[in-house]
């Protein structure tokens, strides 16, 4: 019987309906300077070419796994948790992209970092057809990442990666159909050790602000806060918090109403320099290129 090859580095990616962007999201890790990894791509229910060009790519790193159901993205995460061999696993989304330097880098930090679980880096936030908007605000200390959990963690969830192990005690919760990552965090993070590296190593597509997804991002939010806040007897933060999504809800709509998301996404992410620009449109081009 063939050894099951065991790489250090599992990545975890689920789609869905996903054909206009997974072959570009792809090809950036096959640009990666850091090889020693698996990709499991779960299909979350696609109805387009997805799943096709998946396999179309002749790398025996990728799998790709397809049951015809749509489950929701925390479900499909514990599913990849479950399939990975390597000792970290490594979030990737379908439309993102990473630069070259992303997986050598972070595993660089955790392999001299042992007290961390999980890491996450700085991203670019993009536009379809490639155009740098601005960085996406994080925080590098654990401490900093954590000062205001009950308003959220500057840990971008694209850009993590962290122990198997932590990921298997903690697990997605399958309830959660947004904000599955603030959930993990706010029930793992007083018992976890987080933190980011502040350079640029992931390009994060913008999404267009919808009154549905903000609904149910704060509403999923909300429901983790609440549950926290029972488990450790602090309802009178929580009831606080909860008023604070809110507003935050009520903001959302008006800039939707008012046709001011686009604006209001744009004022959201920080200033970059003229290099930070320089190495997103190298990762661009690596990530549009063919190396098959």
């Amino acid at each position: 019987m063939a050894a099951v090859y065991t790489p250090l580095v599992s990545i975890a990616l689920s789609m869905h309906n996903a054909a206009a962007t997974i072959e570009s999201a792809i090809r950036s890790l096959l640009a990666q300077s850091f090889v020693d990894w698996e990709l499991i791509v779960l299909d979350d229910g696609s109805s387009d070419r997805s799943v096709e060009l998946v396999q179309a790519f002749a790398d025996d790193r990728i799998q790709v796994h397809s049951d015809g159901r749509q489950v929701g993205l925390a479900t499909r995460l514990n599913q990849a948790i479950d399939l990975a061999h390597g000792r970290y696993i490594a979030r990737m989304d379908a439309d993102d992209v990473a630069y070259p330097e992303r997986l050598a880098r972070q595993v660089e930090f955790l392999e001299a970092h042992a007290d961390v679980d999980v890491l996450g880096a700085g991203m670019m936030v993009f536009e379809g057809d490639g155009t740098p908007v601005g960085v996406f605000p994080s925080r590098a200390t654990h401490e900093e990442i954590c000062a205001r959990p009950y308003s959220g963690f500057y840990l971008p969830h694209p850009s993590w990666i962290g122990k198997r192990e932590w990921f298997k005690r903690w697990r997605y919760d399958p309830a959660c159909r947004k904000a599955q990552d603030q959930d993990l965090l706010l029930r793992a993070y007083s018992t976890s050790r987080f933190a980011a590296l502040p350079e640029l190593l992931v390009g994060y597509r913008q999404d267009a602000l919808a009154i549905r997804k903000s609904v149910l991002g704060r509403y999923y939010f909300s429901r983790a806060i609440f549950r926290v806040a029972h488990r450790d007897r602090d309802l009178g933060r929580g009831v606080v918090a909860i008023a604070a999504q809110a507003a935050k809800l009520g903001f959302d709509i008006f800039a939707i109403a008012t046709g001011q998301a686009r604006t209001f996404l744009r004022h959201r992410a920080l200033p970059f320099s003229a290099s930070q620009a320089g190495a997103w449109r190298d990762a661009w081009i690596a990530s549009h290129s063919n190396p098959q």
